[in-house]
C-alpha cells in the first residue's frame, strides 16, 4: 500500500496488523506433515475452469473452521451425496454430522494450530484448520489455502501463508512460526519500507525480497477521498503491468513451485494490496473461482477492522475520509487488476505464460504440489 502521509504512515504502521453440537475432546493435534499441507503431489489440471468431476475424490464442496473467543472451534461443512461425516483431531473422533452440518468442538488441548480431519462415509477425507493464526502482533497472518477449485480439488493448508508486515511480530509469534517450521519469508515491500520497519524473521527461515513497486514510494495524501480512491485504482493496474511487479510475482510463483520453500509466507505492508494480488493470482492459477478469490481478498477488511478503526479515529474527519480508501480492500480494486490482465494479456493464462513467463510444466507442477484430491 502506498504511504498516504508521514502522520498517517506512523499510525498505519500500528496496523499489525443445520445443527449445533457441543463436544468435549482430548487428543493430540495433527502435526503439519500428517495434516495434508505438503502431501504427495496429485494430478494437475489447467487453470481454465473445467466442469466439476462426476465423482470428486473429496466430496466436500465447502468446509470451514473458526476458533471462537472461548477457545472452542466452529466446524462446518457441505458434502452432497454422503451419508455422514466424522470429525477427527489426531486419531480421536470429536464430532459427527450429516452431509451438511455445523458443530462446535470444545475442550481441545492448546496448540499453535488445531487440525480437523473431516472423514466422510464415502470419498476421501479433507483436513482443515482455522485460516487465521491469531498472532499477537500481526492481525492479517492467515493461511492462503483451504479453498475448493472448479474441478473439485482443494488448495492444501499449512503450505502458503499471506500476511501484513512482520516487523510487529512478538517473541511469542516468532516462536509459533518457528514451531510451524516457516521456511521462507517473502517480502514484497519497497527498500524504504524494509529499512524503516525490518521484518522479524522466524529462526531458520530464509528471507527473500522482491519489491513490487521497485524503489518507488508514493507519499502524501490526495486532496479528496475521490482522488485517494483513484490512486488506489491506478496502483492495482500497476500490480499487473509494472515491470518490477511482474518480476516480483514471477519470483513468488517460482518460489511457490519449490517444495523446499514450504511453508512459505508472503507479505506487503497491510497484507491486502500487493499481498492481495499475490493471493488472487496464486488461487486463480490453482483453479479457484473468482467469487472465492474475491472473498479471500476482502477478508483482510475483517482481520484489520479493529486496527483500521483505531487509525482512523486518530485523524481529523477530513483526513480520515481521504485515508480510508487506502486502508480498505475493495472489490473495485481487485477487479481493476483482473481487468488490467484482460487489457494487457487477453486471458489470465496468457498473463501467467507471457507476463510472468511460467510454462505449463511449471504450473502443472505447482498445482500438483499445492492441490489435493
Amino acid at each position: 500500500m502506498d504511504s498516504p502521509s508521514p502522520a498517517a504512515v506512523l499510525a498505519a504502521r500500528r496496523i499489525a496488523v443445520s445443527f449445533m453440537a457441543a463436544v468435549s475432546a482430548v487428543g493430540v493435534t495433527a502435526p503439519l506433515a500428517s495434516a495434508e499441507p505438503v502431501g504427495v503431489p496429485v494430478g494437475a489440471g489447467r487453470h481454465t475452469p473445467q466442469a466439476p468431476l462426476a465423482v470428486p475424490r473429496i466430496p466436500f464442496t465447502d468446509a470451514t473452521v473458526t476458533r471462537q473467543r472461548d477457545g472452542s472451534f466452529a466446524v462446518s461443512w457441505k458434502a452432497p451425496g454422503v451419508g455422514s461425516v466424522t470429525v477427527y483431531v489426531g486419531d480421536k473422533a470429536v464430532a459427527h454430522g450429516g452431509a451438511e452440518a455445523a458443530v462446535t468442538v470444545r475442550g481441545l488441548p492448546a496448540a499453535d494450530r488445531q487440525w480437523f480431519r473431516l472423514a466422510p462415509d464415502r470419498g476421501d477425507p479433507l483436513t482443515v484448520a482455522d485460516r487465521s493464526l491469531h498472532l499477537e502482533g500481526t492481525a492479517n497472518f492467515r493461511d492462503a489455502g483451504g479453498y475448493r477449485t472448479a474441478d473439485g480439488r482443494w488448495v492444501k493448508m499449512g503450505v502458503l501463508y499471506r500476511s501484513n508486515s512482520l516487523h510487529t511480530l512478538t517473541d511469542a509469534d516468532l516462536a509459533t512460526l518457528q514451531r510451524l517450521s516457516i521456511r521462507t519469508d517473502f517480502d514484497l515491500r519497497s527498500p524504504n519500507e524494509r529499512a524503516v520497519a525490518p521484518d522479524r524473521v522466524p529462526a531458520g527461515a530464509r528471507y527473500v525480497v522482491a519489491s513490487v513497486h521497485g524503489g518507488h514510494d508514493t507519499t502524501g495524501l490526495p486532496a479528496t477521498a475521490g482522488a485517494s480512491e483513484q490512486r488506489m485504482v491506478a496502483s492495482y493496474r500497476r500490480l499487473v503491468s509494472e515491470p518490477s511487479a511482474i518480476d516480483a510475482y514471477r519470483s513468488l510463483f517460482r518460489l511457490a513451485d519449490d517444495p523446499g520453500s514450504y511453508p512459505l509466507a508472503y507479505h506487503g505492508e497491510g497484507g491486502k494490496d500487493r499481498t492481495g494480488w499475490a493471493g488472487a493470482a496464486l488461487l486463480t492459477a490453482l483453479g479457484v473461482d473468482r467469487g472465492t478469490v474475491m472473498r479471500d481478498y476482502l477478508a483482510s477488511n475483517d482481520h484489520l477492522a479493529a486496527h483500521h478503526a483505531a487509525t482512523l479515529a486518530e485523524q481529523t474527519p477530513g483526513t480520515a475520509a481521504r485515508l480510508k480508501p487506502a486502508l480498505d480492500a475493495r472489490a473495485e480494486y481487485l477487479n481493476t487488476a483482473f481487468d488490467e490482465v484482460t487489457a494487457r494479456f487477453g486471458t489470465f493464462d496468457a498473463y501467467l505464460r507471457d507476463g510472468l513467463g511460467l510454462s505449463e510444466r511449471v504450473l502443472e507442477r505447482l498445482r500438483g504440489a499445492l492441490l489435493t484430491g
